[in-house]
């Protein structure tokens, strides 16, 4: 519904579709990853170095439900999903300007919930914000929130596969989906597909999985043959306006943890792959892991920018993944700009399985996360409390101990009924770097990223039953993952920091790692050498003793960095916004919100002139502005 009063302020927005596509107008942040080179890099410089501990609350909006969207802001006008609703606002004052009702229920049918993306229009059509919910995509005007009438039908298409929770990668006037498809082996496939932004026509649809006759499909054995699961379920691809090539990231094959179906490769599993934006024609790919069995997706492309080497000037990809590997990747070539050699990996013993027997490592960027532990990188009582050192010890007891041989430790077998035989992978779970990937400032080459130190434990065995362990697949594979704490692929190796558990078997309190902190760091890679420039812990727990806080506790989610000098990031699970010296890691500012921070920061300039910063957090936007 529109509100009253706000006819000047819409017609500046239309008009900013004039703008360059790919080159945002400064004060604006068009799309979740702000450009198209999803560099998330602002030119903005009133809020700097010098005067951001000024900063302060602004206004807030609640969402009505918690989601991780990033808002977009064009002109001044903010946009963002709330589950049934998408929302746009005056992004100076927060107050709404129009709010479209969608025709289906609140809750996980409603539109996505990582964010919207904006298209500016053409000479014939004015400016859309696009948005997916379950198989559709939406296209509302920008102005009013409408439907737009021409776009397929009465103003959404149907994907014609899996549907996708990411957002449209707008790159020209075609817009770029992935899936989101189930862990199943057999099932619809999770290809990502291009779309006519103007009329809803699908123009190409990308195959991850190559049928018998295609390029690499020999690096599935069999496997190829309708095969699902190894989809693009980032939340944004890479564009670069200039050439007119899209970087898609490409997850992992599914199962995750048994792939004794796909001997191989599995091209283009874990990859980056460059394509015609128009036409989907493949350009290259570079794979991160060859056959996956840690669930190492490809969570995102990483940002484009150009950099200064040795060997010259190149425009780059700084990708960094859930393996925390830090890979350069030539824009042109997909070669690799730092050296990245194919080192030996240990192997395992599940009845069946292919193990790769090497890995590409980067020769010069040391793993941003934990990769390997000792039972000597347990948490010692100095650490962080006496309770969860003992808890953590026990815990090592419980699991018969964790087998370790480095980065890219399979798994080992377990027979039925033997005692426990654990291995512990570094990092699992959700990374390394996950969706929120990696921020970089264009001007230096420096890439900020979020960066945990997480952990998976147990062992495969042969699946009991037909149901599968995993929530994410509805077919059981003939071996899966369970540990000493059931069934299924996600438990860690973390204990209460109270060292207490409930007569269920609960924690009591928080938990923690059991390995030496920190566990999560907010840390800066100088692309242009591949050295680190530096990194500082991310996250406290504020139950541990003062001077022990600090040890790093973060999510999912990623930073933003400014021309202002200055790295923006949430992510961490202590209610927090903080700002950091983007050329040392000083922590300059923070601020408690409403809840965790599970979504990426943006920055724009309102329609006062002014530069705010904004956040998704605790189911509420939550922008901050100087005082004056």
């Amino acid at each position: 519904m529109l509100k009253a009063g706000t006819a000047a302020l819409l017609a500046c927005t239309a008009a900013s579709g004039l703008v360059a596509q790919g080159v945002p107008a400064d004060g604006d942040w068009p799309s979740i990853q702000r450009d198209a080179a999803a560099t998330r890099y602002s030119p903005l410089t009133e809020i700097n170095r010098s005067n951001v501990d000024d900063l302060a609350s602004a206004w807030s909006y609640p969402l009505r439900a918690f989601n991780t969207a990033v808002p977009i802001v064009i002109d001044g006008v903010m946009y963002f999903p709330a589950q049934s609703r998408v929302v746009a606002l005056d992004a100076a004052s927060g107050e709404e300007i129009w709010a479209h009702e969608g025709d289906m229920p609140p809750g996980p049918n409603g539109f996505s919930g990582r964010g919207v993306s904006y298209w500016p229009g053409d000479a014939s059509h004015g400016p859309r914000i696009l948005v997916t919910a379950g198989d559709r995509i939406h296209a509302l005007d920008a102005a009013t929130g409408e439907p737009v009438a021409d776009f397929g039908d009465s103003g959404s298409i149907a994907m014609g596969g899996p549907g996708y929770g990411g957002t449209p990668t707008v790159a020209g006037n075609t817009m770029i989906i992935g899936a989101a498809s189930l862990e199943n082996p057999q099932g619809p496939a999770g290809n990502p597909r291009g779309y006519d932004i103007v009329t809803g026509e699908r123009l190409w649809e990308f195959d991850t999985t190559p049928d018998e006759g295609q390029p690499y499909s020999e690096t599935w054995g069999d496997g190829w043959k309708d095969r699902g699961g190894t989809n693009m379920w980032g939340f944004q691809a890479t564009y670069d306006a200039s050439t007119g090539i899209a970087y898609l990231p490409i997850a992992g094959p599914a199962h995750n943890y048994y792939g004794g179906d796909r001997p191989g490769t599995n091209v283009y599993g874990n990859s980056v792959v460059a394509v015609d934006a128009r036409t989907g024609e493949y350009k290259w790919h570079f794979q991160t892991v060859h056959h996956d069995l840690w669930d190492i997706d490809m969570s995102n492309a990483g940002p484009l920018i150009p950099v200064e080497t040795e060997t010259g000037g190149h425009m780059a990809l700084a990708n960094i993944g859930k393996s925390s590997y830090f890979y350069l990747l030539d824009a042109e070539t997909g070669e690799p700009v730092h050296p990245v050699e194919e080192r030996p990996v240990p192997p395992g013993n599940v009845p069946g399985e292919y193990y790769h027997p090497t890995q590409p490592f980067p020769v010069v960027t040391p793993p941003l996360s934990r990769v390997e532990m000792t039972y000597q990188d347990i948490v010692s009582p100095e650490d962080t409390t006496p309770e969860h050192s003992a808890a953590c010890y026990a815990m090592w007891e419980k699991a018969g101990g964790f087998f370790n041989a480095g980065p890219f430790t399979p798994f080992l077998y377990k027979e039925t009924d033997a005692e426990p035989l654990s291995t512990i992978q570094l990092p699992g779970g959700t990374g390394g770097v996950n969706w929120g990937g990696a921020a970089a400032d264009p001007t230096t080459g420096l890439v900020y990223v979020n960066a945990q130190d997480t952990s998976l434990m147990g062992w495969v065995e042969k699946v009991e039953g037909g149901k599968p362990y995993s929530f994410d697949a509805t077919s059981a594979p003939e071996y899966d993952r369970a540990s000493v704490d059931g069934k299924g692929p996600f438990f860690t190796f973390s204990a209460p920091l109270s060292g207490k558990y409930d007569e269920r078997g609960r924690p009591v309190g928080t938990s923690a790692p059991c390995y030496k902190p920190p566990w999560a760091r907010l840390t800066a890679v100088n692309a242009n050498t591949g050295e680190i420039a530096w990194a500082v812990p991310l996250g406290l727990f504020e139950e541990l003793p003062e001077g022990r806080q600090v040890l790093g506790n973060s999510g999912s989610a990623g930073p933003s960095v400014t021309a202002g000098g200055l790295v923006f990031v949430g992510a961490t699970n202590d209610k927090r916004l903080r700002a950091f010296d983007a050329a040392t890691g000083e922590q300059l500012w923070e601020s408690v919100l409403n809840g965790n921070a599970n979504a990426n920061p943006m920055t724009y300039r309102g329609r006062d002139g002014r530069q705010y910063v904004a956040i998704n957090a605790g189911g509420m936007i939550a922008a901050f502005v100087l005082n004056q």
